[in-house]
């Protein structure tokens, strides 16, 4: 593959003048224009793949077209109880520099491919989390409404020893924009030792919006980082929730949840990487796809040498309402140490007949079978979902969705 083009639209005077609206010091400016220079040599992230087939062409998105990242325009609310710290991007600068300095970059490398590099470039706006020793902070909430062609958001999560922290995050899209547009959300999160962190999040871009958005957390010893992921909008998104298990006994859990429609196209990983001993993740996903819409899954349990003690499970499940939608899946367990207990599965199909035939021959009618046995297949994981207000929300999309 060729490196992608660099437009003459992303500068580094648009560099400088963004950095400079946020006040930032030379080192994050630096880091920046590093990331720029990169960009001419940089490929797109890699796109799942399944035999004979790429799902994903991200290389054919006009990116000078829709990229406008000096009229940046969101509403953003981050809220958090009085024993945490969220802070917006410009005033974690001035505070907690020390924190940004530290662990900016050090879970996601900035020049990982071409969209993390565009996005540590171009970001304009963004979260810090900051979790003191001993601290449990419940109810962090950030939503983030895009009112511009293009926002580049950053988000950075840091737990100090035995704290906990549980965080709301929603995307959307407000005023109406002629044209496409582009949102890039990058995540980092840092879980100290013993510390707990679930993090919530639910895409409810508009369908005229591609969607970029990389979440990756470390965890030290005895720490948890759980993910839930929910994906309704967007007209494209590349999505991937990935955590690394460097401390002995930590966790992960992911739990995903998508509905696409029209001719959505969803590009969806859950990565884990086991790389100490006494480790454990699990990841669950299931998707719905009705009329044109596609979807591709790739999973991936990765148990390295020193990975011993290790339990790892995934399942993942797609129901396709049409026979117009697309889906498949590609789950993957790449096991190097012999003391594991690992298994994985995915299934996609269309909805049961004999089931479709126990609900009408029961007085229902089709469309309302239909919509019971799409509620019931999401049940497994909703579940899962500790948060009650995502549930929540997550439930009643898939029943506006539903009605559409």
């Amino acid at each position: 593959m060729t490196a992608t083009q660099v437009h003459e639209t992303i500068s580094e005077e648009t560099v400088r003048e963004i950095s400079d609206e946020l006040g930032e010091p030379d080192w994050l400016l630096e880091t920046r224009l590093d990331a720029l220079d990169a960009l001419g040599e940089l490929e797109m992230p890699d796109v799942i793949r399944t035999p004979g087939r790429d799902w994903t062409n991200l290389d054919a998105l006009d990116y000078e077209s829709f990229v406008d990242p000096l009229n940046a325009a969101e509403e953003k609310d981050q809220v958090g109880p009085d024993e945490a710290e969220v802070l917006p991007l410009a005033a974690a600068i001035d505070e907690r520099e020390d924190l940004l300095k530290e662990h900016f970059g050090s879970v996601i490398d900035p020049q990982e491919n071409y969209l993390t590099a565009l996005s540590t470039a171009l970001f304009s706006t963004g979260t810090l989390v900051y979790v003191p020793e001993n601290v449990d902070a419940e109810d962090v909430t950030i939503r983030t409404t895009q009112h511009s062609q293009s926002l580049f958001n950053y988000t950075l999560v840091v737990t100090e020893q035995s704290s906990s922290v549980t965080i709301l995050e929603r995307q959307d899209t407000g005023e109406d924009i002629e044209g496409d547009r582009y949102y890039s959300g990058i995540v980092e999160v840092a879980a100290g030792e013993n510390s707990h962190i679930q993090y919530g999040s639910l895409q409810d871009l508009d369908e005229e919006t591609y969607n970029y958005t990389l979440k990756r957390g470390e965890a030290a010893d005895y720490a948890t980082v759980n993910w839930v992921e929910g994906n309704i909008g967007s007209r494209l998104t590349k999505s991937s929730v990935e955590t690394n298990l460097d401390g002995e006994g930590s966790e992960t859990k992911t739990v995903g949840a998508f509905f696409g429609h029209d001719d959505q196209h969803f590009d969806i990983a859950a990565r884990v990487w086991h790389n100490t001993a006494h480790t454990t993740a699990d990841l669950v996903t299931r998707g719905v796809l009705d009329d044109d819409a596609r979807s591709v899954y790739e999973g991936v349990q990765d148990v390295g040498r020193d990975a011993w003690d290790t339990n790892s499970y995934q399942r993942e499940n797609t129901l396709m309402l049409s026979d117009e939608s697309e889906a498949d899946a590609s789950p993957k367990l790449i096991i190097n140490n012999h003391d594991t207990e690992a298994s994985h599965s995915a299934t996609v199909g269309q909805i049961d007949e004999e089931d479709m035939f126990y609900m009408t021959s029961r007085s229902l009618d089709d469309e309302s079978a239909r919509n019971m046995l799409v509620e019931g297949f999401f049940v497994p994981v909703f579940e899962e979902v500790e948060v009650e207000e995502l549930r929540e929300d997550l439930e009643l999309r898939v029943q506006e969705r539903l009605r559409e």
